[in-house]
């Protein structure tokens, strides 16, 4: 993801400083589960989580999506999005958020294919640029 987003990997210390400030450790059940996507070999493909948002009643949040070279144009993405929006309607969510940068075309064109609207921002996010929100 830094690669896209940087231009650069990120480097080992840059990785621990963003997961201590936003560990996202809500992404585990009872309130949120991490999807895993794997090839028939076992290879890891992607991944995505979810998340119940604290304050904002009915409504997920989608985290950390990411599918690897080896998996994009495969229906890896989708079938992570489709995967957890069934989630999100397993925690009890009606609605799901997330968030994206200018970079991140083919994640704004897969959001926007399934339904996928342009909201205003929420609780402020680092790099985001732009927030969409669908109805379960």
């Amino acid at each position: 993801m830094g690669r896209r987003v940087l231009g650069r990997s990120v480097t080992s210390e840059e990785l621990r400083a963003v997961l201590a400030k936003d560990p996202h450790r809500d992404l585990s059940p009872p309130g949120g589960a991490f999807l895993i996507a794997r090839s028939e070999e076992g290879e890891f493909l992607g991944c995505a989580g979810v998340r119940l948002m604290r304050g904002t009643a009915g409504t997920a949040e989608l985290k950390r999506m990411y599918v690897r070279p080896a998996g994009r144009g495969a229906g890896v993405g989708r079938g992570l999005l489709l995967a957890a929006e069934e989630t999100a309607t397993r925690l009890g969510a009606v609605r799901i958020v997330c968030e994206t940068n200018t970079q991140l075309i083919a994640a704004r064109t897969l959001y926007s294919k399934h339904g996928y609207q342009e909201t205003e921002p929420y609780e402020g996010h680092g790099r985001a640029d732009h927030w969409f929100a669908k109805s379960l």
